[in-house]
């Protein structure tokens, strides 16, 4: 039996990008600013060979308590460099499976309003087209805003870049006023539509997002998210567990789809699925925030009694704590994923490959709320192996390729395996 348990710290960058001037980022660290702005603890990760991947990284050890901890028998260690020309979610996932993206992504400008207006059009169009009996089809939509139609939408508020957090607070009472649909942005390639699941209906936003995605699909976008909140004006607002990210699906055959086309289980834990498109997912696991997604994970690999891949994506170092720029937070974070690690090494067989990494970096230390382009780390352990150090490789691809060779299935198109160094 040959396991990969596949744990993507999501932003856990570790500086040094060769290209991070190109996006502005040059400088950013998201694992040394953490540790340079308050003391960090992360000895299971280092035991692994995370300090040193930075080392290797950077040329400099990171200011890390116990960053000189011997390294656990069987232990992988070194870095990354994004070949796709992104720093998101996207690019980064679909890229450590194997495909290198190869479509050009369109991004959103800082300037208001955000969207082109025909766009926008179009997607209130068509949605609007799909909801029944209303007498509206025949209608334009500077006509709608007269007609008293709770199943139509007029048009949309916000149409910027914003944090979610930020822009559900302050125009949640208009939407359930209008029932006009929140329209956002980062520095992704994204569209983030947020609606209240009470006043305006889940499952009519996840119509919505997939009109939205569909009238995208030939520009580039690379993820339409749906971002559900509950609450009002008095208690204010909070965004749900049901998220779901339709996203754009790239050329090429990941490593999750060649595992499946070979009969293996592919296990997608929290939003993993989602970054894929389902492509390639035998499983879907739900699970949210730190502890549930490991505990999601440990179940997991208690329940996979076979060969397969176990893939993880642990938002919240991204998404509670990165963007929103809190230090002691993400650091908090890290540390307590860190004690939690051994109860994953406990469960590991000798054929069992456990690989840690990250998609981008988001430096909560950098201006502005978004992603940093960075390099990321790649830590882990194959028992049955004495692999060390793995040096800085030219793709995360080089994840994928190794998986296939661990897997002894065929590996996708690029990358390069790192098990026979």
């Amino acid at each position: 039996m040959k396991r990969v348990i596949w744990l993507v710290l999501d932003s856990f960058g570790i500086g040094n990008a060769p290209d991070a001037a190109d996006f502005g980022d040059e400088g950013a660290d998201t694992l040394g600013h953490i540790a340079r702005n308050r003391p960090l603890s992360l000895p299971n990760m280092s035991a692994l060979g995370l300090a040193r991947a930075y080392a290797l990284n950077n040329g400099q050890d990171v200011p890390l308590q116990n960053a000189d901890i011997p390294l656990l028998p069987g232990a992988l260690y070194g870095a990354a460099r994004e070949a796709s020309a992104g720093k998101d979610t996207l690019s980064g996932h679909w890229e450590m499976a194997g495909v290198t993206m190869d479509i050009a992504m369109h991004y959103y400008p800082q300037t208001e309003p955000t969207f082109p207006p025909e766009l926008i059009d179009e997607i209130v169009t068509k949605f609007n087209e799909t909801q029944k009996g209303s007498g509206l089809d025949d209608m334009s939509r500077s006509d709608l805003s007269s007609v008293p139609d709770p199943r139509k939408i007029t048009g949309i508020l916000g149409d910027r870049h914003a944090s979610g957090v930020e822009i559900i607070n302050t125009l949640g009472p208009e939407h359930i006023r209008t029932g006009k649909p929140i329209f956002y942005t980062s520095a992704d390639s994204v569209i983030q539509i947020a609606a209240h699941e009470e006043h305006f209906g889940l499952e009519r936003l996840y119509r919505l997002c997939e009109v939205a995605r569909e009238v995208t699909n030939d520009k580039g976008v690379g993820r339409i998210i749906a971002r559900p909140f509950v609450g009002d004006e008095t208690r204010g607002f909070t965004r749900t567990k049901n998220r779901h990210d339709y996203a754009l699906r790239p050329s090429g055959t990941s490593v999750l789809e060649l595992a499946q086309q070979n009969g293996l289980p592919v296990i997608g834990i929290g939003k993993i699925p989602d970054i894929f498109g389902g492509h390639g997912i035998t499983t879907r696991a739900p699970a949210y925030k730190l502890d549930g997604l490991m505990d999601e994970t440990l179940r997991q690999i208690d329940a996979l009694e076979e060969s397969g891949i176990i893939m993880t994506n642990f938002v919240d170092f991204d998404m509670e704590w990165g963007h929103r720029r809190d230090v002691e937070g993400y650091a908090g974070g890290l540390e307590y994923f860190d004690a939690r690690l051994p109860e994953v090494l406990e469960r590991l067989g000798e054929e069992d490959l456990l690989i840690l990494t990250a998609d981008h970096g988001c430096d909560p230390t950098w201006n502005g709320t978004d992603h940093t382009r960075e390099n990321v780390p790649i830590y882990g352990m194959l028992k049955s192996r004495r692999i060390g150090e793995i040096g800085i490789r030219d793709t995360f691809a080089d994840m994928a390729a190794t998986i296939s060779d661990h897997l002894g299935i065929p590996a996708p198109e690029n990358g390069v395996s790192f098990l026979n160094i």
